[in-house]
């Protein structure tokens, strides 16, 4: 089951992204500050950050994330999805799939693209995304810290 993230989640939540940040499914680690605002901003409202919750037999068993933007290349709102962490226990049971299905049935009007980004070398990630039609994109991306 996929549902929306509830203020009652919050240490479920950091405890996750947090191992989630520590995990080799990411390049680099950040503060758990920058959970903690994450997760504000989404007590706040949906406008720029969405978080589910991934269940499996009514346990938690892992979160998704999306982001929005908005793209005159897309021709309106790119929805990235920031994030997906299953716990491990969790994996291979459907549940990437379950989400993704669930999020692209479920986007708002107006969306007319999602995107993510993947690391190289995590070749399970990358075969999930793929089977779910996901294609690759030559892009260089650059970023500017501030």
């Amino acid at each position: 089951m996929i549902r929306e993230l509830k203020l009652e989640d919050k240490e479920l939540y950091l405890k996750m992204a947090h191992d989630f940040y520590r995990s080799p499914a990411v390049l680099y680690s950040i503060p758990d500050s920058y959970i903690e605002r994450t997760f504000e901003e989404c007590m706040k409202s949906d406008t720029y950050v969405k978080i589910y919750i991934l269940e499996h037999e009514e346990k938690p068993a892992g979160y998704g994330m999306l982001a929005k933007t908005f793209s005159q290349e897309a021709g309106g709102y790119v929805c990235w999805l920031e994030e997906l962490y299953i716990l491990e226990q969790y994996r291979s049971k459907g549940l990437g799939s379950e989400f993704f299905r669930y999020v692209e049935k479920n986007r708002e009007e107006g969306v007319t693209r999602f995107r993510l980004e993947v690391e190289e070398d995590n070749t399970r990630a990358r075969e999930l995304y793929k089977r779910m039609g996901y294609k690759s994109l030559d892009y260089c991306q650059m970023t500017k810290e501030f």
